[in-house]
């Protein structure tokens, strides 16, 4: 599915979310605080939009991704970016490899959200961090009531007329709505061993930013 969509993908969620992508691009790039000579790990990173601005800032940033079409695409547009096809629930790294790991839009998606949150905190060293920026539940009701009106609704008649996929953004629409709101997702990241867990709400909680942190003294090897 991420396949078919990969050349068009990175306007496609422009339009579709009005701009407000890059806003919150900026917002995990803060939470990250990535550092000159720190690895960090981009989780789902597409086309590696999301990564570039990592290794800009001095970090040796590694976009992975289990689309090889998306993949594909973000070694045309960044050559010198290490561009990695992984699996979220068997990532391909060392145990205690990332000063920080970060994974956009893609939690979502994946199949078994614990197995993945697991992966995560095992390649993370001690101390590190993890930054989720996922789609959740606006805290106003009336913004509420207007944005899943417009994921069921608008999102897929824009999408047709943006994608080269717009079956894809159905989908979408239908994950997002079914996801758990703020509370739960951090009681997930709880669950997986980080401590430290908060969110920031972004766009009237349209998304939400968590943060955690593997404890400092945890072993090498976190739990799979």
């Amino acid at each position: 599915m991420f396949d078919a969509v990969a050349r068009r993908y990175d306007l496609t969620n422009d339009v579709l979310s009005a701009g407000q992508t890059r806003r919150w691009r900026r917002a995990v790039l803060r939470a990250v605080d990535a550092q000159p000579g720190q690895r960090v790990l981009d989780l789902a990173a597409g086309t590696g939009t999301s990564t570039v601005p990592l290794a800009q800032a001095g970090a040796l940033a590694v976009a992975c991704d289990f689309s090889r079409g998306m993949l594909a695409v973000g070694r045309q547009r960044a050559p010198w970016l290490p561009f990695v096809a992984g699996d979220a629930l068997a990532l391909p790294f060392a145990d205690a490899s990332f000063d920080a790991v970060t994974i956009s839009f893609g939690l979502r998606n994946v199949t078994d959200v614990d197995a993945a949150l697991a992966q995560m905190v095992r390649v993370l060293r001690p101390g590190g961090r993890l930054v989720v920026c996922e789609f959740s539940h606006p805290s106003v009701a009336v913004l509420r009531t207007g944005y899943v009106e417009y994921l069921m609704r608008a999102l897929p008649t824009v999408a047709r007329a943006v994608s080269s996929n717009p079956d894809a953004y159905v989908y979408l629409a239908e994950s997002i709505r079914a996801w758990p709101d703020q509370a739960g997702l951090a009681a997930r990241l709880q669950a997986a061993g980080l401590v430290e867990v908060a969110w920031r709400n972004l766009s009237g909680g349209i998304v939400a930013l968590h943060r955690g942190r593997r404890p400092a003294g945890a072993p090498e090897h976190a739990r799979a």
